[in-house]
């Protein structure tokens, strides 16, 4: 079974297969794919099927998949996907500033198409996302088993064998800010980690990071899933900073980084699931 794979637009460059990679760490193989931001068609008919507008820089056409081989389990991460668990019904907290309306009407004119969909939504593109899973024979992720991610051995300084960064989407919020979906992996000869993060700041309301982690031993074909949602005040944020010894230059510097923000938040959501893949004797 091959790796999944995205539709493209017939005049998208460069070819998707010289834009992928693959590294097989037995019985485990990864694959990215980075290829140019979607154009005009593809945008107009991800929004259809999504019934929200899309973020200004969408690329749709990215994937980063890990596929356990004996098997054909896979969970993979992709841009539609992330943006369908989007709050589509204006009522799981959406922001309810006065630049979130104008924005959605500025959206509404200049995207061809659109406005036929445009409903309330989470405008600030917060995506709840812990990507997609193929289970095979009802075997998968599954809440429970006590297992945690190994933190001291990822700290490890072993030698990476493969690593790689993908963007999913990203907004400037109608320069109000950012939100951005990153997927970063990192392999090692005896395990690998994956972390999908969301990045949202709304300047003067609210800062988040959504962060999916997963890890996989390959020799004894565990995988680990971790989700943790963090989300605190933009003030609230901001004094942290200054009380940590920054500069005011340096804070508007850090609010950009998600690495020196993540840590200052409190946790509002935490899961774990896992599945051992190894055939059972």
């Amino acid at each position: 079974m091959d790796p999944p794979t995205a539709p493209l637009d017939s005049t998208s460059t460069p070819n998707p297969a010289l834009s992928t990679r693959t590294h097989t760490q037995s019985p485990f193989q990864i694959t990215t794919r980075k290829l140019p931001i979607l154009k005009a068609g593809p945008i107009d008919a991800l929004a259809a099927r999504l019934s929200i507008p899309i973020p200004e820089m969408i690329f749709g056409d990215n994937l980063v998949a890990i596929r356990h081989l004996p098997t054909g389990w896979t969970i993979q991460f992709e841009a539609e996907a992330a943006l369908d668990t989007v709050d589509k019904t204006g009522e799981g907290g959406m922001l309810r500033v006065a630049y979130a309306r104008e924005w959605s009407r500025s959206r509404e004119k200049t995207s061809a198409g659109i406005s036929e969909v445009v409903r309330p939504f989470d405008w600030s593109y917060s995506a709840a996302y812990k990507g997609g899973e193929s289970k095979v024979g009802g075997r998968g992720l599954e809440v429970g088993g006590g297992e945690e991610i190994p933190v001291e051995l990822l700290k490890r300084r072993d030698p990476i064998l493969f690593a790689d960064e993908v963007v999913l989407y990203e907004s400037e919020l109608d320069d109000n800010g950012i939100s951005v979906m990153t997927v970063k992996v990192r392999v090692m000869a005896q395990r690998m980690l994956l972390l999908c993060r969301l990045y949202m700041r709304l300047d003067g309301v609210v800062v988040r990071v959504r962060d999916t982690r997963v890890y996989v031993d390959f020799e004894k074909e565990l995988v680990i899933r971790e989700y943790t949602a963090r989300e605190d005040g933009f003030e609230n944020v901001k004094r942290n900073l200054h009380m940590s010894g920054m500069m005011p230059d340096a804070v508007t510097i850090a609010l950009r980084d998600s690495n020196q923000v993540a840590n200052l938040l409190p946790v509002v959501e935490h899961s774990l699931d896992s599945v051992c893949l190894a055939e059972k004797s």
